[in-house]
C-alpha cells in the first residue's frame, strides 16, 4: 500500500529522549527550589504523567501546586513560577532535531507526502513548537495535552488521520515505542516502524510505557526514505 503520509512521535524519534538520569537532576533542582522532598518530589512528577498529558494540569504551575499539597507543603508564587521555568527551560534544550531529522522532513515534503505529529507531552512541547524548525514542515501535529488524548488511545491517531485528510492505511508511522505507540498505530491500520537507534542502546533514554514490538525496525530516520518508494 503506497504511503501518502508520514506521522512521526516527538521525543525518541524526531529529538533524542531525555535521559533519565538528567531529568531526575532537573527534578530534584526544582524540588530544591521548592524545600520539597527530593525523592518525594520526583516520584510524585513521574506519577502525574496522564494528567499532564492529558490536560487535567493545563500548565506545570498546576502540577507543581498539586504536588506541594499533596506533600502537605506551603509554597508561594515565586517558588512555583521559579521550578516551573527551570523544568520548561529543560524541555526548550530537549526538543534540539536529531541531525537527520530537519532534512528528511523537508525531503518528504518535496516528494508531496503530507507529515504528521503525535506526542504525548505536556504544555512545554506546544507552547514552543512554532519556534522550532519542525512547525514549517509538519502539516497536522497532535499534543496530546491539547486534544486530551495520549497514546495508544486509537482516537489520537484517527484524529491525525483526519486532519491530515487520509486513510490509516495510507500513513506510515515512525515512534520509539514508548507509550506503546506502535502497536496503537498498528490495530487502525497505520503501517507502524519502530526507530530504535544503535548508538541509544544502553543508555538511560526516558522511555515511557516502551512496548515489546515484534514489527518493522528501523535504525535511523533516514531509512524512512526507503519506506516510502
Amino acid at each position: 500500500m503506497k504511503h501518502r503520509a508520514v506521522i512521526f512521535d516527538l521525543f525518541g524519534t524526531l529529538v533524542p529522549n531525555m535521559s533519565l538520569s538528567e531529568h531526575r537532576v532537573v527534578l530534584t533542582r526544582m524540588a530544591d527550589i521548592l524545600s520539597a522532598p527530593p525523592d518525594d518530589f520526583v516520584k510524585l512528577w513521574l506519577d502525574t504523567f496522564n494528567e499532564r498529558s492529558t490536560g487535567i494540569f493545563k500548565t506545570l504551575d498546576d502540577n507543581i501546586e498539586y504536588i506541594c499539597q499533596t506533600l502537605g507543603m506551603s509554597v508561594n508564587e515565586t517558588q512555583v513560577k521559579l521550578a516551573a521555568r527551570i523544568r520548561f527551560d529543560y524541555a526548550v534544550l530537549s526538543t534540539i532535531p536529531r541531525p537527520d531529522a530537519v532534512e528528511i522532513l523537508t525531503h518528504l515534503k518535496s516528494k508531496g507526502l503530507k507529515t504528521g505529529l503525535i506526542t504525548d507531552c505536556s504544555e512545554e512541547a506546544p507552547a514552543i513548537w512554532q519556534s522550532t524548525p519542525f512547525a514549517p514542515l509538519i502539516d497536522v501535529a497532535i499534543f496530546s495535552c491539547i486534544v486530551g488524548l495520549k497514546k495508544p488511545d486509537p482516537r489520537i491517531y484517527r484524529l491525525a488521520a483526519e486532519q491530515l485528510g487520509m486513510e490509516p492505511k495510507n500513513c506510515l508511522y515512525v515512534g520509539d515505542g514508548s507509550s506503546q505507540e506502535l502497536t496503537g498505530a498498528s490495530q487502525i491500520g497505520m503501517h507502524a516502524v519502530l526507530l530504535r537507534l544503535p548508538d541509544e542502546e544502553g543508555t538511560d533514554a526516558h522511555r515511557i510505557d516502551s512496548e515489546e514490538w515484534h514489527g518493522p525496525v528501523i535504525s535511523s530516520l533516514t531509512e524512512v526514505l526507503i519506506l516510502i518508494k
